[in-house]
């Protein structure tokens, strides 16, 4: 029977997801809430009703009788909207609102961390800026000042001198720069390592580990410039062997799990654990409560599996009792994101070269930031505009093919990385 399936997003995360989906065996049709013309031309549904907010995605989930909701984004989730699905006794891969807090607060998940004895760096909270400064005063710097609320993945500002935690601060306090997720401050100890991004895929109690990412923040090679949402991702890192999964699992999943049960109730979905490889320990930068971009971009090509069994034994089931095989191939994505990024966005541009890249074998293009102008042509509309994924058998190889899919597209003012992955081809000794 046809399975309907509504996809909640529209960025370069939800089309891999999108096209996970796609390469299920069953038949089904999949709705996009807000979805985008990429996903369309795959043969997504554009969801045609207005809707204003997650209780009317709800009902018209319940009326079309969609079978699953995957959703893509945190703000969806830090709103609430699994608790609204619920409600109708729909299924919906993701975790609940209160789970959600688990990226929504930083300041809860430090909480959260603190009383459960996770490790991570030491930090304090705090909501205004004198007592910010105050506190700085005594521990001086390196240290890392991030808001508490949501950032688009851009609230973390590693601060190594006195006047970049100051200007931090000001940009924080006085300009207002991160808006109402900025009310509550976090202050936390420079974690000196390698890090790495880790998906669990979990219906509360049992879990599975995806292959083990890396991701590029900085907008410039060598890890330079401004801070962006990711320039590029590739996996698995060879930083993560079996001896820092076994750890992680120890230490940090098995225990915030069974947190999140005793705090108040079952963590379903994708949690992402953010850690930082010390040379003591592994400790958590961080919790997400989706997928990551871009990391879903290089991670979902390399697990052979039926994503539609997988999120809806997630959200009503038990992930233990899927069929799951994760490929023995490597896997590199490149972003390319517009011109004035992570600063702005230049709208507009046409994009050239798509067909081309996506003709090469073992190569998927998927769409972030475009739009399709009053000439059917497709253009830039955002900040990353695409992110280029190959996988191959080594981690060069997988390398070498997404630059050469890279190099067949152009748009005006197009900016990339081209150093991803070289910290992975280091540790094996390729680099």
């Amino acid at each position: 029977m046809k399975k309907n399936v509504l996809l909640v997003g529209g960025g370069g995360r939800e089309h891999a997801i999108f096209k996970a989906l796609k390469r299920s065996k069953r038949e089904m049709d999949i709705w996009l809430f807000p979805g985008s013309a990429a996903m369309e031309a795959d043969g997504g549904k554009i969801v045609p009703q207005k809707i204003k907010n997650w209780e009317e995605l709800a009902l018209w989930a319940e009326e079309n009788r969609i079978d699953l909701t995957v959703v893509g984004p945190e703000i969806p989730l830090v709103d609430g909207i699994v608790d609204a699905f619920n409600e109708k006794g729909l299924v919906i891969f993701g975790p609940s609102k209160f789970a959600a807090q688990i990226e929504g607060s930083k300041e809860f998940s430090k909480r959260l961390m603190k009383k459960y004895n996770i490790p991570t760096a030491d930090w304090q909270s705090f909501t205004d800026k004198k007592s910010c400064e105050e506190y700085l005063q005594k521990t001086g710097v390196p240290v890392v000042i991030k808001v508490s609320g949501l950032a688009a993945g851009k609230g973390a500002i590693v601060c190594q001198t006195e006047r970049e935690a100051r200007d931090a601060l000001d940009e924080i306090f006085d300009k207002k720069a991160f808006g109402e997720a900025g009310n509550v401050v976090i202050i936390e100890e420079m974690m000196f390592g390698e890090e790495a991004s880790i998906f669990v895929l979990t219906d509360g109690t049992n879990y599975k580990i995806l292959p083990v990412a890396q991701d590029h923040k900085r907008i410039f090679d060598g890890d330079k410039g401004a801070n962006t949402g990711g320039m590029g991702a590739y996996a698995p890192a060879p930083l993560a062997d079996k001896k820092l999964i076994e750890e992680v699992e120890r230490k940090i999943v098995v225990p915030v799990l069974e947190a999140m049960k005793k705090e108040g109730g079952a963590y379903r979905g994708l949690l992402y654990v953010g850690v930082m490889a010390t040379e003591s320990a592994v400790r958590v930068v961080e919790f997400n409560c989706r997928f990551g971009d871009p990391e879903t971009e290089a991670v979902l090509p390399l697990v052979n599996c039926d994503w539609f069994d997988v999120f809806y034994a997630s959200a009503a089931g038990d992930v233990s009792r899927v069929e799951w095989e994760v490929s023995q191939n490597y896997s590199a994505t490149v972003v390319l994101a517009s011109k004035g990024y992570p600063a702005s966005a230049q709208k507009g541009a046409v994009i050239y070269g798509l067909d081309e890249a996506q003709k090469i074998e073992s190569v998927d293009v998927y769409h972030a930031g475009t739009a399709i102008n009053e000439n059917g042509e497709i253009i830039t509309n955002g900040g990353r505009v695409l992110a280029v994924t190959a996988w191959d058998a080594t981690l060069r190889k997988a390398i070498d093919r997404a630059y050469s899919a890279v190099d067949k597209i152009r748009f005006d003012g197009m900016q990339f990385r081209r150093d991803i992955a070289q910290k992975g081809l280091k540790r094996l000794g390729n680099g």
